[in-house]
């Protein structure tokens, strides 16, 4: 989209809005998604992406045919093969090759199998490094990898000066013969700050330490290429950008080269190289599939495709390409209409260094979040202690959903609504 060549005056209209999205190549797209409330403006698709009609129709598909039907022999018809054939579309997305990948767990599982063996790998060296905005889940799974081999590594977290940029010169000097790996979350959760992976994995590399990179904010959202940055391994989730639903399991890529050099953290018996046999003795199986445990949950499992399929079909340049001119307009609107009453910009104004969602800060923050929700039917999130998300999914995001949050956002604090609110946060943000 010519961005530039139509900004300027007239910027904070509704119509300028509506001319983007009249000039947006991906606009069809949005008719591929369940819309219920077509006045509900959804800005949180970076923590839970829209379902996808064809998911309908496969889960009916699942329930009634394939479980209902086939039964058992579901198995041998897709079942069985779902967690690689998934796994190779997703390489697709992140730069892998197909049988470097597949669907299995959940995030936090994934990272503290591969920390471990990761670890395992780097038997003279004592470091965990990682930063403070890494998505916290992820340090919990990193210190518990730690003690699990007997606390004879430490954790180091570097931390962010401002808590939007990550500290990539702090990390790149703490990096040295002590480290074993380096865990970052490549987009992180927060600010959206995007770290650069090839620079990064580089330097780890160049310093004999091994790298683990989270994709959970950054897959579907924006090219990824794993291959050309010689990453060793990486996780990610499923249900923001790929919308492959609430809870849906996990991915793990583990480069080719190391697939055999490391076991499975948590083996079982669909990670067995011959399952059926019921061997006493455990023999994992050839190459990435070695990295399954338990039995997956075929249906939760299977809804991750259609996501993944319109994706590809959409093309991940292209929605990046939308994702930045989004975001820009976005920022465009704090600026003039939300920076005058308080809100502050969390996220980088730097399109290369910037996710798909942009984090505002503002001291009420948590009451206008609840002011959106009960009362504007604008739907983003909050994360504390000041700071409200606005998630940009482009398959499905248009430019008057952006106004009109923006808008509805004025309005909030222009008339005070949100004063009549508990500063009491709900279990769900």
């Amino acid at each position: 989209m010519d961005h530039e060549r139509i900004a300027g005056q007239g910027r904070t209209d509704s119509s300028y809005a509506d001319e983007l999205d009249a000039r947006d190549p991906l606009a069809h797209f949005r008719e591929r998604f369940v819309v219920e409330e077509p006045d509900l403006i959804y800005l949180d698709g970076n923590s839970l992406g829209r379902l996808p009609k064809a998911t309908l129709l496969l889960a009916e598909d699942l329930v009634h045919h394939q479980w209902g039907g086939r039964l058992i022999r579901g198995w041998n018809d897709s079942w069985f093969a779902a967690p690689e054939r998934i796994g190779a579309k997703i390489a697709r997305l992140i730069g892998a090759s197909p049988d470097e990948v597949i669907v299995a767990d959940s995030t936090s599982v994934n990272l503290f199998k591969l920390a471990i063996a990761a670890l395992r790998l780097r038997p003279d060296r004592s470091q965990v490094l990682t930063d403070d905005l890494n998505f916290p889940s992820d340090l919990y799974g990193l210190h518990a990898a730690t003690e699990m081999l007997g606390a004879r590594h430490s954790m180091e977290i570097v931390r962010s000066s401002d808590g939007i940029y990550g500290p990539e010169a702090d990390l790149l000097a703490a990096l040295d013969s002590r480290t074993a790996l380096l865990s970052l979350s490549h987009t992180t959760f927060k600010s959206g700050y995007t770290y650069d992976i090839a620079l990064l994995t580089a330097a780890a590399h160049e310093a004999g330490a091994l790298v683990l990179w989270d994709l959970s904010h950054s897959v579907g959202a924006m090219p990824i290429d794993l291959e050309v940055a010689g990453v060793d391994f990486a996780i990610g989730c499923t249900y923001k950008y790929l919308n492959g639903g609430p809870g849906a399991p996990a991915f793990l890529y583990v480069r080719r080269d190391l697939q055999d050099q490391i076991g499975n953290t948590i083996p079982g018996w669909m990670g067995q190289r011959d399952l059926f046999d019921f061997g006493i003795a455990y023999q994992p199986a050839e190459g990435i599939r070695r990295h399954l445990t338990g039995t997956p949950p075929v249906v939760s499992l299977a809804l991750i495709e259609p996501g993944v399929d319109i994706l590809l079909e959409a093309g991940i340049q292209n929605v990046r390409a939308k994702s930045l001119a989004q975001s820009a307009y976005l920022i465009e609107l704090w600026e003039d209409l939300l920076a005058p009453l308080g809100f502050r910009l969390n996220s980088p104004r730097d399109e290369h260094r910037r996710g798909s969602h942009l984090a505002i800060g503002h001291d009420e923050a948590l009451r206008i979040d609840l002011a959106l929700i009960q009362e504007m039917n604008v739907i983003p999130d909050f994360r504390a202690p000041e700071t409200i998300r606005l998630g940009i999914a482009p398959l499905y995001t248009t430019y008057r959903d952006l106004h009109s949050a923006v808008m509805r956002l004025r309005s909030v604090v222009a008339e005070g609504r949100y004063r009549q609110y508990r500063n009491e946060s709900p279990v769900v943000t």
